[in-house]
């Protein structure tokens, strides 16, 4: 899962800055309890911190914080592209050279060579993460395509705070808990705060397929890189053609792909399996590619009426 947090004063840092960091990270240490690191610029006023749950890449290569190879760009990240494999290639075929095999450290290739929004584009996968440029001293909050991976962000006095949950913003000593109360309208209307929206005033989330950039003087610049309206347009446009049969096939194909990517790890996976036909599909294309027994996991309910356990059982 990972956590990332971090703050940006632009007025530069104090000696308490990394005890601040420290404690914003440590207030993520559920979402990554295999590695901790920080990385902090006084001049630039940047503090980056990262809490590691080990998925690709278990050596010290996969560390967070993580500077790219030029120096110019630092990463703290969240989550997993499936098809790094595939950009690492291209990569590689344009000189590339690799120090480990992390999905992050492949991303940050991406972005040095196409630039943020190109690799973004590029990268298919659930991912948050804060990028700061040294060079042009900007600060990029990129969230994937659908918002699976959270990520907070929001001015308070001087310093901007961000994060992967709000717990670690409440960490810093500027903290200021004031409730949305349009928020809290929302939140009982709809039972959830929509984005961009936060419980808190001044916080907000980054929205899903965006990347809000940052800059020293306080501007904050919000980028669309995709919409969902525009795929389904193009599904439209060009339906698939072909037979009965041959759509079947056509969608089984691509969703064993799309699975196949889902599966690389360097550690144990496995599945939540309710037993109705999304888990059992994902289960059996799963199996279908793993020469070991897929290891599932199923909540079962006393209630007759709630209670799959049974079905999951005969898949």
């Amino acid at each position: 899962m990972c956590g990332i947090t971090g703050f940006w004063t632009p007025s530069g840092l104090d000696r308490d800055s990394s005890e601040q960091l420290r404690r914003m990270t440590d207030a993520l240490r559920h979402r990554g309890p295999d590695d901790a690191g920080a990385w902090l610029d006084p001049s630039a006023g940047v503090a980056l911190g990262h809490r590691r749950l080990s998925i690709i890449d278990l050596s010290p290569e996969g560390h967070q914080p993580m500077v790219s190879a030029s120096g110019r760009y630092v990463i703290v990240y969240n989550g997993e592209i499936y098809n790094f494999r595939g950009l690492r290639a291209e990569e590689e075929r344009a000189g590339v050279r690799f120090r480990g095999h992390s999905d992050t450290e492949v991303l940050l290739a991406a972005i040095e060579r196409r630039g943020v929004e190109a690799a973004v584009c590029s990268a298919a996968g659930m991912f948050a993460f804060a990028l700061w440029d040294r060079e042009s001293r900007r600060l990029h909050l990129v969230r994937d395509r659908i918002g699976e991976k959270p990520l907070y962000y929001g001015w308070v006095g001087g310093t901007l705070l961000f994060g992967s949950e709000l717990k670690s913003l409440r960490a810093h000593r500027s903290w200021r808990a004031d409730i949305d109360r349009d928020a809290l309208a929302l939140f009982m209307r709809f039972a959830y705060v929509p984005a961009p929206r936060s419980i808190y005033s001044g916080m907000a989330k980054v929205p899903q397929a965006s990347i809000v950039t940052v800059a020293a003087e306080g501007t904050v610049e919000t980028n669309e890189y995709w919409r969902l309206a525009d795929v389904i347009r193009r599904g439209r446009e060009t339906p698939l053609d072909g037979s009965e049969e041959e759509v079947v096939s056509t969608v089984e194909r691509r969703l064993s792909e799309t699975i196949g990517e889902q599966m690389v790890s360097d550690v144990p996976l496995g599945a939540f399996l309710s037993g109705g036909i999304d888990s059992s599909t994902i289960v059996a294309l799963m199996q279908g590619q793993s020469s070991r027994p897929v290891r599932t996991f199923t909540i079962g309910f006393h209630e007759a009426g709630y209670n799959e356990a049974e079905s999951a059982k005969a898949v």
